[in-house]
């Protein structure tokens, strides 16, 4: 079974952003955005992973609670009314949507890991989401 750890990075929040995906241990998947969010990274992460298992067993650790809890059950009730929430529009719905398909046609087991709590793997990708970041912006000023 392929064992992922994902991580989204942004400073200052929102501002230029970072994500990274650690398989199997190593860095496999950095990738930033320009004018972002840390929400919006976490769940680039998310998805980069899902798209790179491929349909393949696969475990996803993540310290976002918040991308696991969408993913696996608020989704549902948003999808049932519409990709509407009682409390407004949906943010990112765009990420939320292509997370869900993908998580859907996959078998992959997310898990929620506390974030800085010296996880090994969390550690890595959080090391690497603000080496993504940095890469990113300084890609950007060149």
């Amino acid at each position: 079974m392929i064992t992922y750890y994902t991580d989204g990075s942004c400073t200052p929040n929102p501002g230029p952003g970072g994500f990274a995906v650690i398989k199997e241990m190593k860095p496999h998947i950095l990738g930033g955005e320009a004018d972002s969010t840390n929400i919006r990274m976490e769940g680039k992460a998310l998805i980069a992973a899902l798209r790179d298992a491929a349909g393949e067993p696969c475990e996803i650790y993540s310290d976002s609670e918040f991308w696991i809890n969408v993913i696996t059950k608020w989704s549902l009730t948003w999808e049932r009314n519409g990709w509407k929430k009682k409390g407004g529009e949906i943010k990112n719905l765009e990420i939320v949507k292509e997370a869900v398909m993908l998580y859907r046609a996959s078998q992959a087991h997310l898990i929620w890991v506390r974030g800085h709590n010296d996880d090994p793997g969390n550690e890595l990708a959080d090391v690497w989401a603000n080496k993504a970041r940095e890469q990113h912006m300084a890609s950007q000023q060149a």
